[in-house]
């Protein structure tokens, strides 16, 4: 049954969807892990695949940027389609000192400024929080010359602006890195009473650029996160 944003059958997506944002990434991702991935959607040219990795079923699909968006395809893959975990695979900047680029984050929970989370129970700050099932999948995932950061992130609407001052004062109370979808899918999860994970890699820091990535390495160099992603998703 198809939905407006997905042209899609029932059965046709695994129970665990890895989930970047950029849908040429999910071709990607499911070009290289996947055994014989086959495209299940392609709306506004929001890619979507599933295939088997070591004989077990798992889809791909792109959720476009920002909360907004992640929202939509979140709701409508765990509403419809029966998707039981949502695992974004994405990038960040980092904010905390020590979070270098190149390492991964695996974010427990997400702030946010934006008003989306507020709306779901008037008068309540909701906490969006990871599955600690999934989140423990992936941490054990890591080998010992990952480097691995466990903490918070911050999920921001604006891209380009930011008010002066409020990355430090994150920093300061220890929040990894910033993005732009982590708080709206753990909120989406929690109204369908499934499961979700945000697993990041640092693309370059807000504190010191001397060492982000390229553009084109931001779409390669993900593979520490994605090997703990898979890890939780299979779990």
């Amino acid at each position: 049954m198809a939905t407006p944003h997905i042209d899609a059958e029932p059965g046709d997506f695994a129970p665990a969807v890895l989930m970047p944002g950029d849908p040429r990434r999910a071709q990607r991702i499911a070009e290289q892990l996947l055994d014989r991935p086959r495209l299940v959607t392609d709306v506004r040219g929001m890619l979507g695949f599933t295939g088997q990795v070591d004989g077990r079923p798992l889809s791909v699909m792109g959720s476009g940027m920002g909360q907004p968006s992640i929202s939509i395809y979140a709701t409508e893959l765990f509403r419809v389609f029966g998707v039981e975990r949502i695992i974004r695979v994405g990038t960040c900047g980092g904010i905390a000192d020590g979070v270098e680029v190149g390492s991964t984050v695996v974010a427990l929970g997400a702030h946010t400024d934006s008003a989306m989370n507020q709306q779901r129970i008037p008068g309540i700050n909701f906490s969006a929080v990871a599955s600690f099932g999934l989140a423990r999948a992936a941490v054990e995932a890591a080998g010992p010359g990952d480097r691995v950061h466990v903490g918070t992130v911050v999920s921001r609407d604006h891209f380009y602006f930011t008010p002066a001052g409020q990355s430090e004062a994150l920093a300061a109370y220890g929040v990894l890195g910033v993005e732009m979808e982590t708080a709206a899918l753990y909120a989406v999860a929690a109204e369908f009473h499934r499961e979700a994970l945000t697993v990041l890699t640092v693309s370059d820091h807000l504190f010191d650029h001397s060492s982000d990535m390229t553009a084109q390495e931001r779409e390669t160099t993900f593979q520490t996160s994605l090997r703990l992603a898979v890890a939780a998703a299979l779990s």
